[in-house]
């Protein structure tokens, strides 16, 4: 089964994806990482992200596409999830191409609905565990009193330098102008699912659980 988690800048994709790897073996297919680790293997692939990035220019859709068919063709759990790709309709016709000549499908597409001033008030109250990246809430989900991870122990907690209202606007604004209209998109295809991405992580694993079973 193969998924594209969709939703603006700290609706929760990475939380969920990562529940998804755990709790039904997918593979998720973060665009960053397959980025860092393709600079990082030495492969001809790899040799060209590195140059690309090393002249502080953007990745080609190309490129990336590449790293996902290597991703795809090496196989591996029970299906992949697609986080932060595709951003655009480009992309999107890009990735239908690249499963068709594959052999594989796209099985769903999840949007992740969020009111945008919950998600300011959310985010910038948002920190993550340094060690492991679980996620904490200043408000739904405080750091333990003892200063400790509860998933790992560590007592390293960040914030993101751009989880503040300016800078979240100002992501909320690009993702609209640029990936709210793969919505249509997808939902012109009959591949769109919707859930309520704001509600606790338990009811909206729930919720994709229930799209992915149906």
């Amino acid at each position: 089964m193969n998924i594209i988690l969709l939703g603006p800048p700290g609706a929760g994709k990475g939380t969920q994806a990562r529940h998804l790897v755990e709790t039904r073996d997918m593979v998720q297919l973060s665009t960053g990482d397959m980025l860092r680790e393709a600079k990082d293997s030495g492969t001809e692939m790899g040799l060209r992200v590195a140059e690309v990035m090393a002249r502080g220019e953007l990745v080609t859709d190309e490129i990336v596409i590449g790293l996902i068919r290597e991703k795809l063709e090496a196989g591996g759990g029970s299906g992949f999830i697609f986080d932060g790709f595709p951003r655009t309709l480009a992309q999107a016709d890009a990735l239908g191409e690249l499963l068709a000549t594959t052999g594989q499908s796209l099985d769903a597409v999840i949007e992740m609905q969020v009111d945008d001033e919950a998600l300011v008030a959310r985010i910038t109250a948002r920190s993550t565990c340094g060690a492991c990246g679980e996620v904490y809430n200043d408000i739904t989900k405080p750091q333990p009193s003892d200063g400790k991870c509860s998933n790992c122990g560590a007592s390293d907690f960040k914030r993101r330098a751009d989880d503040n209202e300016e800078s979240l606007r100002t992501r909320l604004m690009e993702y609209y102008k640029k990936t709210s209209p793969l919505i249509g998109y997808y939902h012109a295809k009959g591949q769109l699912r919707t859930v309520d991405g704001l509600g606790d992580i338990d009811a909206v694993q729930g919720a994709i659980a229930q799209v992915l079973d149906n």
